[in-house]
């Protein structure tokens, strides 16, 4: 391989990327502005390509169980390690070499090798203790092996070390975050306008909403960033009209009209405190290119109406002077509803905004562990008649201790029915681990080239791999949800930290927006990190999710085939899970998800007849006939978990036979056999057999209806107490089933039943009969 590897500068590629403007700011600008959406620039000679499907085969995305792929994988990063240094010698060749021969015999030198040496080697032993995630015994948390292409542009790009908060130091890896952002928008169902000006073509006519998307080190910033957008659009037509009031630049707008909820046009000077707070979001962030463009005013961008009415802000006024000026004639506080499944950033979330912990609204679940519809209605409905403003419902797209998606096209329809009577707030999805299983359905579609926007096709095919029929309608569900939380290094399989968020409509973006002049120099560069809440972030990270995406897209031939393996192989372990007892079995088994025959109220009797069908059709039966068989398939669509994590709880028999029904000695079992199935921190792996994790259900939370309907299940349904503990197994790896020697869910139930008789013996039961 030559020492003279071209290369092409990052500004010499910027400079390229515009015909006109005023310099290299200028023609960046132009880059910039078509990676936003215009098409109006041409595109530069070395941009990163885009074309292209991606490829097909599952076995090569991956390290594999054994290391099987390890010569390759080492290939490429010594190739990474070879092109930084061919990029180092050839970025100014004549400058002068330190490193000298002679330095590298020095006795300091030498000494300072072999303590390197000695540190990495110890190092390297001390991450053995790690968490095998790579192997099939491995079901804990949500953690797995990562894709090939995720660890090399993740080790590529931190040779580079850029940092993503500022143009000028991640010239190469910003581009990367903005396609990411593009693609992780599409993935999701955002459609992007056609190709064309991103002007109106006259005053009044609408600007096409773009939707836009950026990488966060994790879920739990995404979902603070959501919210804290969400809570900013709420306020800020409060603060807009003040400045239009106050006779300043804004003064001339004065005449300005808005689209009420319920559909009507009325002035904007003219609205209730409790009308302004309920403006559809589109509206509200079409307000600022309207002013400038119906009445003249002269001011251009988002940034420079937002600095106009900065003084009014939420932000800028802080919430109590705020709530003085502009709430004091709301009848309650502003609220934020989320399903009782919520992760803990939303709680996060409410304390650093100032919201308040009582003001962020739990929705109980039903039983199927599913935001409660009724419930969620009947709370909105109580928020209506008291005024009370609804900041954000936020759904749960994979909850991450059932994986369960809870039903967000019915709370769309919620929001369109309530709006026509004056409600309306901000819905967002928090899809950090249940986003990418929308590659399942999704039509093939390239990496987002910037001069070629489209969308999905109206109508996705069925699904190759097992999603419900609930889960299919969620999930195409999202493309109307305003904002969505995603994570990369969760079902994307590629290495923290590599969260997102995207908004439907871009411009929300604007309403978190802080810059300092050392990181941003105006709209002249492509800079992301102006907005959300982080400063410094990795390049690496975008160049990993970027490579990844690349070669693995995620439609239904990419990420769709890895996570419709893991959910295939999810299910035929809730299917063991469900038909593994033995009559002279000392425990019995309670999948937290329910058959399809117990959601639809059927006897005991039918509920019986499909297990048997369940053990019959899928548990007794290899991958191959199952998935040759349209009855297996279509049973197997329906049992189990909406996604890939499957919690579960045991309970034990007396010896009598009759089942325990004492709460704290069932929890008391579980949390015996998680002492039997979980790591010791610094302990070595090489004894664990199986990993799995556990977790508590809480009434506080969930409601009483989730409850006490498991409890009932679990045999403990007359026993006080409201917490009940449950194991969970995060089955994202897609080999479980598809081994030389028959499926390995036989290996994984013999480690459960050894589990099982360790944990009986602990709580000091009566000897077992039959394992």
């Amino acid at each position: 391989m030559s020492d003279a590897k071209p290369t092409t500068p990052p500004r010499e590629f910027l400079a390229r990327a515009g015909a006109n403007g005023d310099g290299d700011r200028g023609k960046t600008r132009a880059a910039f502005a078509r990676l936003m959406g215009s098409t109006d620039a041409p595109r530069p000679l070395n941009e990163p390509d885009t074309s292209g499907a991606g490829t097909r085969a599952v076995e090569a995305w991956f390290l594999g169980p054994k290391a099987e792929n390890a010569d390759e994988f080492e290939r490429l990063v010594i190739e990474a390690i070879r092109d930084r240094a061919y990029w180092r010698r050839n970025y100014h060749p004549a400058d002068p070499t330190h490193i000298t021969p002679e330095i590298k015999r020095s006795p300091e030198y030498l000494q300072a090798v072999g303590d390197l040496q000695e540190g990495y080697g110890a190092v390297l032993a001390w991450l053995k203790k790690s968490v095998p995630f790579f192997s099939m015994r491995y079901q804990g948390h949500m953690n797995w092996d990562l894709t090939i292409p995720g660890m090399l542009g993740y080790f590529a790009g931190m040779l580079y070390n850029p940092n993503n908060v500022a143009f000028e130091g991640s010239t190469a890896t910003t581009i990367l975050e903005l396609l990411v952002g593009d693609d992780l928008c599409r993935m999701l169902g955002y459609t992007f306008p056609a190709a064309g000006p991103a002007t109106p073509s006259s005053p009044t006519a609408p600007v096409p909403v773009r939707p836009w998307g950026h990488i966060t080190c994790d879920g739990t910033v995404a979902n603070i960033e959501a919210m804290w957008a969400a809570r900013n659009l709420k306020f800020y037509p409060l603060a807009l009209r003040q400045a239009v009031q106050d006779g300043g630049v804004l003064a001339l707008a004065a005449g300005v009209s808005v689209t009420t909820a319920n559909g009507t046009s009325r002035r904007l000077t003219s609205l209730t405190t409790w009308e302004l707070l309920n403006l559809p979001a589109d509206d509200v962030l079409a307000l600022p290119g309207r002013i400038k463009n119906e009445f003249g005013i002269p001011i251009v961008q988002w940034g420079e109406v937002d600095q106009v009415v900065a003084k009014y802000s939420l932000q800028t006024m802080g919430q109590l002077a705020f709530a003085r000026r502009f709430l004091g004639d709301l009848k309650a506080d502003p609220i934020v509803l989320v399903s009782g499944t919520k992760h803990y950033s939303h709680p996060k979330a409410a304390a650093l905004l100032g919201l308040g912990a009582t003001n962020l609204v739990d929705v109980p679940v039903d039983i199927n562990a599913r935001m409660d519809v009724d419930a969620l209605r009947a709370r909105l409905e109580e928020c209506l008649k008291n005024e009370q403003p609804v900041i954000a419902v936020t759904a749960v797209i994979g909850s991450t201790e059932e994986s369960a998606i809870d039903p967000l096209e019915q709370i769309l329809a919620l929001r369109s029915e309530l709006a026509a009577r004056g409600m309306y707030f901000h819905v967002h999805a928090d899809a950090a681990w249940g986003g990418y299983h929308r590659s399942v359905i999704n039509d093939p579609f390239e990496l987002p080239d910037p001069n070629q926007m489209g969308g999905f096709s109206a109508a996705p095919p069925p699904p190759p791999a097992p999603l419900s029929m609930h889960s299919v309608a969620q999930l195409t569900a999202l493309k109307d949800a305003d904002s969505i939380t995603v994570d990369p290094h969760k079902s994307g399989y590629v290495p923290y930290p590599a969260g997102a968020l995207c908004y439907r409509n871009g411009s929300m973006r604007n309403l978190v927006t802080f810059s300092a002049p050392v990181v941003y120099h105006g709209e002249a560069e492509p800079t992301v990190g102006i907005y959300g809440i982080e400063g410094s972030k990795p390049g690496a990270a975008a160049a990993a999710v970027y490579l990844s995406h690349r070669v693995i897209r995620p439609d239904r031939n990419g990420y769709g085939k890895v996570i419709g393996q893991a959910l295939f192989s999810c299910r035929k372990l809730y299917a063991r899970l469900l038909t593994m007892t033995r009559p002279n079995d000392p425990f019995v088994i309670v999948p937290v998800p329910l058959q399809p025959a117990q959601r639809n109220g059927a006897s005991a009797a039918d509920v019986e007849k499909e297990r048997q069908q369940i053990a019959e059709l899928i548990d007794r039966r290899g991958g191959e006939a199952i998935r040759s068989d349209k009855a297996a398939m279509a049973l197997l669509a329906e049992i189990g978990p909406d996604e890939n994590i499957l919690s579960y709880a045991f309970n034990f028999r007396r010896s009598d036979g009759s089942i325990n029904d004492d709460l704290e000695r069932a929890n008391a079992l579980n949390h015996a056999i998680y002492g039997q199935l979980s790591i010791d921190p610094g302990q070595d792996i090489y004894g664990y057999d199986l990993i799995v994790s556990t977790t508590d259900f809480d009434e506080s939370a969930y409601g009483r209806t989730f409850m006490q309907h498991f409890k009932s299940r679990l045999g403990v349904g007359q026993s006080p107490g409201t917490r009940v503990t449950v194991l969970r197994s995060v089955v994202m790896d897609p080999w479980v089933t598809e081994t030389r020697t028959g499926s390995f869910i036989d290996a994984l139930e013999g480690e459960i039943r050894r589990a099982l008789a360790a944990a009986i013996a602990q709580i000091h039961d009566p000897p077992m009969r039959g394992f």
